[in-house]
């Protein structure tokens, strides 16, 4: 690897091995002593739309209790990794960004965005709370008023109120955002990294916290008719009924 790692989401839903080789490709530039800066890209249109709710469907219907071990498997490592690595992560979000993907892009410590991305949490419209942090960081971001609306409501919101409710600081065409997250991370890469990784530590307080109480609320709902029911309805293209059960 060079002073600079590019880690690309190979796809744009989460399956079990995108997962995978997430976690395991953040975890070695983590250890790579010549990685001093991480750049987290997504293909296409999309820089992560979250979880793949085919994938995860087929897990509910085998055995709801223990379709959500994934949080613990992946999510929550893959989190802890970007926000907790002692270098600079730098999100170039190419496309859209929802659910998890947000918990990621969050995760990371700068942003540059596609002025054609679009961003959501998604979590609530198939009976979830929030995980990968975003309940967390999500209001570090915006503010506990904006976040309850955004998590609540469950509704989109485009690249310039991104920037604007303060989830990224620099917006460009969609061409430059690799260039331009290449660019930011090599002059990180050649920056203070002992300094950058102290920061970082300090930014990071109660992290695992807030993961482990996400990951038991979404062990909690996992096993609802609520979010059964509304997972089936997504992949039938239906609007989901819920009824708190």
């Amino acid at each position: 690897m060079s002073a600079v790692a590019t880690v690309t989401l190979s796809r744009p839903s989460l399956t079990l091995e995108a997962k995978n080789a997430l976690r395991d490709e953040l975890a070695a530039a983590a250890a790579d002593p010549s990685v001093r800066a991480v750049v987290l890209t997504g293909t296409g249109k999309a820089f992560c739309v979250g979880q793949d709710l085919a994938e995860h469907a087929e897990a509910l219907r085998h055995d709801p209790t223990t379709a959500f071990a994934t949080i613990d498997e992946h999510y929550n490592p893959i989190v802890t990794l970007l926000a907790t690595m002692p270098k600079p992560v730098v999100a170039a979000v190419n496309g859209t960004c929802v659910g998890a993907g947000l918990g990621f892009a969050l995760a990371c410590d700068l942003r540059v965005i596609s002025r054609t991305a679009r961003f959501g949490t998604a979590f609530t419209g198939i009976g979830l709370t929030c995980d990968s942090g975003l309940s967390a960081s999500l209001a570090r971001a915006v503010g506990s008023a904006r976040a309850s609306e955004l998590v609540l409501l469950a509704e989109p919101f485009g690249a310039e109120q991104a920037v604007e409710w303060g989830v990224a600081g620099r917006l460009v065409d969609q061409a430059e955002v690799l260039p331009a997250a290449l660019e930011l991370a090599g002059r990180l890469a050649a920056g203070p990294t002992l300094a950058y990784a102290e920061a970082k530590r300090a930014n990071a307080f109660a992290w695992e916290q807030v993961l482990a109480a996400e990951g038991a609320a979404q062990a909690r709902l996992g096993v609802t008719e609520d979010h059964r029911g509304a997972v089936e309805a997504f992949l039938a293209k239906e609007t989901p009924v819920f009824h708190a059960r």
